[in-house]
């Protein structure tokens, strides 16, 4: 049967603006599940398929595996690996080239376990193969058209989808890589730091996991969650500025040595203005110990004129110190510590990021504390 069309500028124009909506959608996220997210559901909308699935290949056994896909069946869907060269998708990922099939159901190649296993019928498929630069990453199918076959048209458009989705894919694995290597050293600098206070070892590591907990729980957007997490690493790196002397004195600090101590945050804004990528973090960093009723320091800010972050950060802070040992007292136990800050909530903390933090506390949700 002839795949030709007869195609109007009206037709055409919709085309070409779905294919630059393709381009546009998917480079505009660095987050892979996203990217996979937006690719099942271009695949579907763009080729008027119901259903659409992105299959990966696992570079260990050369299976595929069901990564993303749109309709109700992704629970059973995730459950299903494909042996290499198995099914048309199979077939696809190890001899590349795309397929379109008209019946599905006729074609030796399918594999009727995953219909079987779905309870859904594939009637009609585009498979085309997703691949960077450097490696074949898996497939990209469109299921059953709604109105007829599917077309070279079609083919065209899914094809120009895989090639922007594997782009993509390689683009964010890079990025989160080189994001990883980057919070990795971070840390590793911030740990390095901490050993010059004998007193607060893994202290960084604690108000990470704690800072990041109580925003996971207030729900707080993704690109808040990076910059709280890289903020609570960095928060104490104005102690460099700090000296031993106060640092390591082991008993009470007098007001001198307080002041000094108290610099920290000052110090720290002022080494993170220098890094162009870090300047969202000063807010963290440097009024991490403001209070909520405006007396703490340095800029004496009070309620929500103090950075979200910080206030996150001065309740994560201020848990670990008190369930840590110092020079000049014991560990508190974390029940004491969790009735101070309910009893300082709305004076030294915000009573919302209180709440949160005692919610993940009692769900047991927090390593540090088990």
């Amino acid at each position: 049967m002839s795949r030709l069309q007869p195609v109007s500028a009206n037709d055409e124009k919709r085309r070409l603006h779905s294919l630059m909506e393709i381009a546009a959608l998917i480079n505009s996220s660095l987050d892979p599940g996203e990217i996979k997210r937006l690719a099942v559901e271009m695949a579907t909308s763009c080729v008027n398929a119901d259903a659409a699935s992105l299959l990966l290949l696992d570079p260990g056994t050369e299976e595929l595996y069901f990564e993303a896909s749109t309709g109700d069946k992704t629970a059973q869907l995730k459950e299903i690996r494909l042996k290499p060269g198995q099914g048309i998708a199979g077939w696809v990922a190890r001899r590349g080239g795309a397929l379109i099939i008209d019946d599905v159901q006729a074609d030796k190649r399918f594999n009727k376990d995953v219909d079987r296993t779905t309870g859904y019928e594939t009637r009609n498929m585009i498979v085309v193969p997703v691949a960077s630069k450097q490696r074949m990453v898996g497939v990209l199918q469109a299921i059953n058209k709604k109105d007829g076959h599917f077309s070279d048209d079609d083919l065209e458009i899914l094809e120009t989808l895989a090639h922007q989705v594997g782009t993509a894919i390689e683009n964010a694995l890079l990025y989160q890589e080189q994001r990883d290597t980057f919070l990795g050293v971070t840390m590793a600098f911030a740990e390095a730091l901490e050993k010059r206070d004998t007193y607060t070892g893994g202290h960084t590591r604690r108000v990470c996991e704690y800072s990041m907990a109580i925003a996971q729980q207030m729900k707080l957007p993704e690109k808040l969650l990076e910059e709280l997490h890289l903020s609570a690493i960095l928060h104490d790196i104005g102690k460099i500025g700090v000296p031993d002397r106060v640092l390591q004195k082991p008993g009470k600090l007098d007001l001198d040595e307080f002041a000094e101590m108290n610099s920290h945050p000052v110090l720290g804004s002022e080494i993170l203005e220098h890094v162009k990528s870090l300047r969202a973090m000063i807010g963290g960093v440097r009024h991490h110990h403001e209070k909520y009723d405006g007396s703490g320091y340095p800029d004496q800010k009070k309620g929500e004129d103090i950075p979200l972050i910080g206030r996150i950060i001065a309740v994560a802070d201020a848990f670990d110190a008190m369930t840590s040992t110092r020079p000049y007292r014991t560990a508190l136990s974390h029940e004491i510590a969790l009735n101070e800050l309910e009893a300082c909530s709305e004076k030294q903390f915000d009573p919302g990021v209180v709440e949160a933090f005692i919610v993940v506390y009692k769900e047991g949700n927090l390593s540090c504390c088990n």
